[in-house]
């Protein structure tokens, strides 16, 4: 079945985030692999989410774990073959659901092709298509920039005798987006996964695509300006204002060229701003205009404290003086985060509330497998560990692998009916086995029910898909406002506290909505909202 071309289906979309190491394992290795996800995508499809995301399946030596590709146009045998996709396409449009792949632009492994022919000598054909810089006179780095895992960005190669950068490990060099060769090559690469059926992209570290071509160093950032959402903050990349090392202006001239390439297929690509600082204001420039990629998800609702009414407020208030049409992919949990659940405390009450908020939100949503079951993050043993970020800051920060372990399908299972291995490449921990979906289907005050009461409710009003979004207003803890206008518009208040609150309805005739997601009524336009609950009206 193919799906129809319609450009616009990622407005307001539901895209699910697959980890495919974790998710379903079909062949008794103890990893995820691609028919796992075949086998499961009806799952998603009851769920009510409208998209997938897959994390990198590429050939990888998988030093982080699919993020450093050696080979852009072919599956890791770990995962299954180029069949096995084609079969995983095939499905999911059967289920209309469309799929995003994760590319990942920036940096390849050093294993790939291109970088060993690159570090061969100064004169080969590939011999610019990595950034590579002289030391200083001193031997040192050409200059003061600082990896996201940990040290400085730049690695001396020997045979070279020069320095790569290498913005995450020193197995992933960057590549150099000023070569207008290495542009073509990448493009190539999304025309090929397009052929083969794919409905979009989820592009990695998109503001990590250009570094400074004059190389200049980065300022220091006061302290009280430094952020760990992108880094912990054991990290000294903290320590940087990333003026020069990304963010360059170079780049929305290509997102421009991938946007070409995307247009005469319908598909869509959502970007990974990793910037602490400037987040909104970068996801506006790459998504403004029509021009370039449709939506990017920046790192507002992925810090490391809870997100309050007022933070609601400021976010939407700095995104529209960034540019009114910019469009958002809003998260709350990633494969690179620490489980929302965990990070901001959550008793199952307050986890639904923000399950509601994100349904209302302007934007597109992106869930992260697990999630819909309220998982929170996995407790792990050092030895467990795999994640080499989390090995290198251990143990003061643990690392990503406590979001990682396998999707719990089943309750009286070892290993939840992931996997029939005798141990998985992450452990399944017992907190998670009552939390399976076995267990919660069915039962209507699980969180699973509550998340396919949600998608559904947000389906059934189109207005909260792609309507407009007005009189965004804080009160104590309560954040507020109107999705659409006029007749059929949505009136929108979440108590974000364990204080109770009154509020009133606007202006207006307004009719209660959401019961199934626990919305309370109007007296006299007096709404009273206790801990963690919820008001949505229509007006009529």
């Amino acid at each position: 079945m193919t799906l129809p071309k319609d450009p616009n289906w990622w407005r307001g979309a539901t895209i699910y985030q697959i980890y495919p190491r974790s998710y379903q394992d079909s062949n008794g290795d103890g990893i995820g692999d691609l028919p796992g996800i075949t086998a499961r995508l009806d799952h998603i499809a009851a769920l009510g989410a409208d998209a997938i995301w897959i994390s990198p399946f590429f050939t990888s030596p998988m030093k982080d774990f699919g993020y450093d590709v050696s080979d852009y146009c072919d599956i890791d045998p770990m995962f299954g073959t180029l069949a096995d996709f084609d079969a995983l396409v095939a499905r999911a449009h059967d289920l209309g659901l469309r799929v995003m792949i994760d590319l990942v632009l920036s940096h390849t492994s050093d294993a790939h092709p291109w970088f060993r022919e690159s570090r061969m000598d100064r004169t080969n054909p590939k011999a610019d298509w990595y950034v590579w810089a002289e030391p200083k006179p001193d031997g040192t780095a050409p200059n003061n920039w600082l990896s996201v895992f940990g040290g400085s960005a730049w690695h001396w190669d020997g045979r070279r005798r020069q320095y790569y950068l290498h913005n995450f490990l020193t197995s992933q060099p960057d590549l150099n987006l000023h070569n207008p060769d290495v542009q073509e090559a990448l493009l190539q690469v999304a025309q090929f996964w397009l052929e083969r059926g794919v409905d979009g992209f989820r592009l990695d570290t998109i503001n990590f695509y250009f570094a400074d071509k004059y190389l200049r160093d980065n300022p220091s950032l006061p302290p009280e300006l430094r952020n760990d959402s992108i880094a912990p903050s054991v990290n000294p990349y903290n320590h940087q204002l990333h003026l020069f090392s990304k963010n360059q202006p170079e780049n929305l001239e290509f997102l421009r060229k991938f946007r070409a390439v995307l247009n005469p297929y319908g598909a869509a690509a959502v970007g990974e701003v990793g910037d602490a600082q400037r987040g909104l204001e970068i996801m506006a420039e790459y998504t403004s205009g029509g021009d370039k990629v449709q939506m990017c998800y920046p790192f507002e609702m992925l810090q490391p404290s809870r997100l309050t009414a007022t933070g609601v407020e400021e976010t939407f208030a700095r995104m529209a003086a960034a540019a009114p049409d910019a469009w958002p992919c809003w998260s709350y949990s990633n494969h690179d985060t620490v489980r929302h659940i965990t990070r901001w405390n959550l008793s199952d009450a307050a986890a639904k509330t923000y399950t509601a908020l994100l349904v209302c939100l302007r934007g597109s949503l992106c869930l992260y497998q697990g999630e819909e079951l309220g998982l929170p993050e996995a407790e792990l043993a050092f030895e467990d560990l795999q994640d080499p970020y989390g090995i290198e800051f251990w143990p003061e920060f643990k690392g990503r692998d406590g979001a990682r372990t396998p999707m719990v399908w089943q309750t009286d299972n070892a290993l939840a009916g992931f996997s029939t291995a005798p141990r998985s490449w992450l452990p399944v921990t017992a907190p998670h086995l009552p939390r399976s979906v076995a267990a919660q289907t069915g039962d209507p005050s699980s969180m699973l029910e509550h998340y396919r009461r949600a998608l559904a409710f947000r389906r059934a009003h189109p207005v909260l898909r792609d309507g407009s979004m007005a009189g965004i207003v804080a009160e104590g803890g309560v954040i507020r406002f109107t999705r659409g206008a006029g007749a059929g518009a949505i009136f929108c208040a979440f108590n974000l506290s364990e204080v109770p609150q009154e509020i009133g309805l606007p202006v207006g005739a307004w009719e209660l909505i959401g019961a199934e997601l626990g919305s309370q009524p109007a007296d006299k336009n007096r709404v009273n909202l206790g801990a963690w609950q919820i008001c949505l009206a229509r007006q009529v």
